[in-house]
């Protein structure tokens, strides 16, 4: 089960609040944690931790967050190999509250996330060639990105695009993607529609598949996933927990989600398995702290 995840590694400073402020006010925190997070580093533990071999690649600053970075994915089994340290850039960060009852709210500083190139994407070929599942994101350069999902084509191996966060991203990169995965956020800003309607979920879904898509995997938090195909369309129902943090359930999702095709699993059951990933992830504070392993998950399956 061997995945390649190119994506972004921040530190996550994280604040526990009764609310976010609102413009020009002070609220008192309840806490505040710094753990190491970034949606690439994030799926990257999340598929390790699930029994997925993973290469992750990616940027780094040469500063004491990219030192424990890196040492968290050496101790999580992480082909860290192509990890480039950058000497011009910090490491980036993410600033989060947290509010009663698990939303939050972030604010990312990419640093050398923003200079992961083609090049050191190129640098993995042959991660790629024994691999059979490619994880993407969208917190790194469009170039970078894009040699991923050429590189993935070309050596045949399962495309998942996460498109978060929402932003506007050249089409065409949807041509070489094989699953791609957006919660309803990123699915309105692709699709140009409001799909606050569930009526308009369906026809959103299926608007991304006539652009390149095998599948669209639509995350929907509390009220599970829906996957969308061009043999039909399926909603697949959350597991109910009690939710403390929600800050890093879709990166749960998504490394779950490799890390079940990379098993061989079919759709159906490999969306099952990364609802219940996520579900999982927002038991616990924190973006990796948070996310479960490999027993968690089967255990939660075999209870629902």
């Amino acid at each position: 089960m061997k995945i390649v995840v190119v994506g972004s590694a921040n530190m996550d400073l994280v604040v526990q609040a009764e609310r976010a402020p609102r413009a020009g006010e002070t609220v008192v925190g309840k806490g505040f944690v710094t753990v190491p997070g970034g949606k690439g580093a994030n799926q990257a533990v999340a598929a390790a931790r699930l029994g997925g071999a993973v290469t992750f690649i990616a940027r780094l600053g040469n500063d004491d967050f990219g030192r424990r970075n890196l040492e968290g994915f050496r101790r999580e089994g992480i082909d860290t190999s192509h990890i480039t340290i950058d000497p011009d850039a910090p490491s980036g960060v993410a600033l989060i509250v947290v509010e009663e009852g698990g939303e939050n709210r972030i604010i990312v500083v990419p640093g050398a996330n923003g200079r992961l190139s083609a090049g050191d994407v190129r640098k993995a070929e042959r991660a790629f060639r024994e691999a059979e599942v490619l994880l993407v994101q969208l917190e790194v350069p469009d170039e970078a990105v894009e040699a991923a999902l050429s590189l993935a084509r070309d050596s045949g191996l399962v495309a998942i695009l996460n498109p978060a966060p929402a932003r506007s991203f050249p089409p065409k990169l949807l041509e070489k993607v094989d699953i791609l995965t957006p919660n309803e956020v990123e699915l309105s800003h692709m699709a140009g529609v409001d799909v606050g309607d569930p009526e308009a979920l369906p026809s959103a879904a299926r608007k991304l598949l006539a652009w390149g898509p095998k599948y669209v995997v639509v995350t929907l938090g509390e009220r599970g996933a829906f996957l969308v195909s061009r043999e039909g369309e399926l909603h697949i129902p959350a597991f109910p927990v009690d939710p403390v943090d929600t800050t890093a359930a879709g990166d749960a999702f998504n490394g779950a989600l490799a890390v079940a095709i990379a098993r061989g699993k079919g759709m159906e059951d490999a969306v099952r398995f990364a609802c219940a990933a996520g579900a999982l992830a927002t038991t616990r504070l924190g973006a990796q702290p948070s996310l479960p392993n490999l027993a968690e998950v089967e255990d939660l399956l075999r209870r629902s």
